[in-house]
């Protein structure tokens, strides 16, 4: 049996199992599920170890192998534009759904304030840290690493990438031999990478049966009861987006069957979701990419790390639609402006997220401050943080599949125009 088919099968076990344990006298099936919780976060934590020495040694290869300065800028010109206009299109869905359906219009009073009691005290706690971050343009001097070294031990990931780009873009201009050294390193270290990757993944269906067993077990489909309507209109633009809008740019971009791409990636998608982090997926979302997708590892290795941080398509629907939400709850009429606002807010601060579990929660506020909410911000964080988890892994699975989107749609330009290029060159000579 295939190894994505085993993570199905370990997903819906555990989905089962969790729901099961929420029944009178099934108690003891509860705290079992929670118990075990532990063995899927040592998997995630096996995923992370990789992370760092994947991101580097590939991103590095990447660059470094990309030749002259014209085909760097060609390729990340593409990809940026890419991930841009996706993740805008992605705002833009979830405001019209949210628009469409208003989900928050008539929220019973008594239910917003209970919830709100439920999760004031990690809501303040979000509220804290995007209070305690920098502005916008400390934001973007941030992004440049005083220590590339440090980055990679706090797990920044863009930081980190811009500065293996910088190295990796420098490499291109020393001597072929000593360029050939470094670039054999990095290559042999990637070459590990995805050695222990394919132990690690063998761990795959036990791990998330243990993660989604112990959600559902502490949480249960009863939480989404009071905020069913927000959770449909959230599921509702990702679908959209991740069927509609990436599914044709799989179709017309990457000029690819679309069941064949989601059959490649199926494994990736599969983590993304049981982990919801982007960068848990990475290792087995360049995997598929190069096994299943016919994406070089140069390619695969500058567009996906570029990914996790920059391209968080269903980041930026679930920040529009949660923006909805909580102004039409509090009734806070937000006119044209406060649409733009939201897509412009939605668009920007979903490429702040740092691909890891959470990280969309604390910068939804971000969103929520832009439109003016002022105090009513943390309250609708509040709203949202029982199922935001769930969410999470939806969104997360979005994300991922936008990243291979592009890394397919590059890939297929880059050969074409290889091709191109060598049909002149044999003509030159006829």
């Amino acid at each position: 049996m295939k190894i994505h088919s085993q993570i199905l099968i370990g997903l819906l076990a555990g989905a089962t199992l969790g729901i099961v344990s929420r029944a009178a006298g099934a108690g003891w099936l509860q705290n079992a599920l929670v118990a075990i919780e532990p063995a899927g976060t040592v998997f995630v934590q096996l995923i992370m170890m990789v992370l760092v020495p994947l991101v580097v040694s590939s991103m590095f290869v990447a660059m470094a192998s990309l030749g002259d300065t014209r085909r760097l800028t060609r390729i990340g010109g593409r990809t940026l534009t890419f991930f841009l206009i996706s993740t805008m299109i992605g705002a833009i869905i979830g405001l019209a759904v949210a628009l469409l359906v208003r989900p928050g219009a008539g929220l019973d009073p008594a239910i917003r304030d209970a919830l709100v009691a439920q999760s004031q005290g990690n809501a303040s706690k979000a509220a804290a840290t995007v209070n305690a971050s920098p502005g916008i343009l400390q934001l973007l001097i941030s992004m440049i690493p005083q220590n590339p070294f440090g980055a990679a031990a706090r797990t920044e990931l863009l930081p980190l990438v811009i500065a293996v780009v910088i190295f990796g873009a420098a490499a291109n201009q020393i001597p072929e031999s000593r360029r050939q050294v470094l670039v054999h390193f990095f290559r042999g270290m990637s070459d590990l990478c995805m050695i222990v990757i394919r132990w690690v993944m063998k761990l795959a269906p036990y791990a998330v049966f243990a993660l989604i067993g112990s959600t559902v077990a502490k949480f249960g489909v009863e939480m989404l009861r009071h905020l069913i309507v927000y959770c449909l209109v959230v599921v509702a633009g990702l679908l959209l987006h991740m069927l509609g809008v990436l599914s044709l740019a799989i179709r017309l971009l990457a000029k690819m069957s679309i069941v064949e791409f989601y059959r490649g990636v199926a494994r990736a998608l599969l983590l993304a979701f049981s982990t919801a982090s982007s960068n848990a997926a990475l290792p087995v979302s360049m995997q598929a990419a190069e096994d299943n997708l016919a994406v070089s590892p140069e390619i695969a290795g500058f567009v996906l790390p570029l990914g996790t941080s920059l391209n968080l398509n269903g980041a930026a629907v679930y920040k529009s639609v949660t923006g909805v939400f909580v102004a039409q709850v509090y009734g806070i009429s937000l006119g044209v402006s406060g649409y733009l606002t939201i897509i412009v807010a939605s668009t920007l601060a979903a490429v702040t997220g740092v691909g890891v579990p959470g990280s969309s929660l604390v910068t939804t506020l971000i969103v929520l401050n832009a439109i003016g909410l002022g105090s009513h911000a943390v309250s609708g964080i509040a709203l949202v943080l029982g199922v935001d988890r769930m969410l999470d892994m939806l969104r997360t699975t979005v994300n991922v599949t936008s990243s291979l989107t592009c890394a397919a749609y590059i890939a297929r330009v880059e050969r074409e125009a290889a091709a191109k290029g060598n049909r002149q060159h044999m003509g030159s000579h006829l």
